[in-house]
């Protein structure tokens, strides 16, 4: 990767749980912005991040840390989708282009619960991003993520061309990884088989679950996300790691990616004994996600 000579915007937040609810406090720098909190039912402190640039540029670099405090609830999301611009010849200072990145670092203490739940990223003609997310995690803590990304501006007729995503996830636990994942959609990869095949979406979701499920649990929980998938259009699948799951999604639509995410973080939330999701209140979306599931299974809203 070049040098990072764009904007270099950062936060750091701490959550800490007090008498039942969990603040928040930390900052960030410009073109990030913290914005209003929001309590879930579920007691997660609701945190949305704004990108105020409109949009990322060859050299520009946005790096995040959150540390949660034992105990404490917190769900991060982003208030817009976020775009990446073309920059694959598109300089002759820089023909090859110049990548954009994003850092994330998450430290859970035990007890905690975090969810990252972004909204969608849309990688513009020859554009390059990179991501990589790192989480230390206690024992019995609880990790949940999320990633929607879009391959080129379908709807204009675009493709992402020369450009390339790059993704690095690292989860630990005290004496063991929980899962490393790295993945680099590109070239070839977009229209081969074991790669996209043609498709713009791709999709990811991953929990590290507090503490191991039984067989017979996890087994559920696996058939039931599988049955999750009624009425979608795409690619999916989803297996189990260690103590958790992981599922991709391979597809046309966006929608259809997060249908079945918003599906699992309910599952998810079941079997933990927790309160349904609420969609995030800055999410635009005017749908439902839980539509067409057995409303007896699944109490959410919207």
């Amino acid at each position: 990767m070049d040098d990072h000579s764009g904007w270099c915007a950062s936060a750091r937040l701490q959550f800490s749980r007090r008498d039942g609810i969990t603040r928040h406090q930390g900052g960030a720098s410009a073109p990030l912005k913290l914005m209003r909190a929001f309590p879930q039912a579920s007691g997660h402190c609701e945190l949305p991040l704004l990108h105020t640039a409109g949009g990322l540029v060859g050299g520009d670099q946005l790096s995040l840390q959150a540390r949660l405090e034992p105990g404490s609830q917190a769900l991060l999301t982003s208030v817009a989708a976020q775009k990446v611009y073309g920059t694959v010849r598109r300089s002759r200072c820089h023909p090859q282009g110049r990548w954009a990145a994003q850092e994330l670092q998450f430290e859970l203490e035990a007890g905690s619960d975090l969810e990252w739940l972004p909204q969608e990223l849309v990688l513009y003609a020859d554009a390059l991003f990179e991501q990589q997310l790192v989480v230390n995690l206690a024992d019995n803590a609880s990790f949940l993520a999320m990633d929607v990304v879009r391959l080129g501006r379908t709807a204009a007729g675009e493709s992402l061309g020369g450009g390339c995503w790059r993704s690095g996830l690292q989860i630990r636990r005290p004496n063991r990884w929980e899962l490393v994942d790295r993945l680099q959609l590109e070239g070839n990869a977009l229209a081969g088989e074991h790669g996209m095949a043609g498709e713009p979406v791709f999709g990811s979701l991953v929990w590290a679950s507090p503490q191991p499920l039984p067989t017979e649990q996890l087994q559920q929980l696996l058939n039931q996300a599988r049955a999750a998938r009624n009425n979608l259009e795409g690619t999916m699948a989803c297996g189990a790691l260690e103590q958790g799951l992981v599922a991709r999604y391979r597809g046309p639509s966006s929608q259809a990616a997060r249908y079945w995410f918003c599906r699992l973080w309910a599952l998810i939330r079941q079997a933990r004994g927790l309160e349904p999701p609420q969609l995030p209140r800055v999410w635009p979306f005017q749908e439902n996600p839980w539509t067409g599931l057995d409303p007896a299974a699944l109490n959410c809203s919207g």
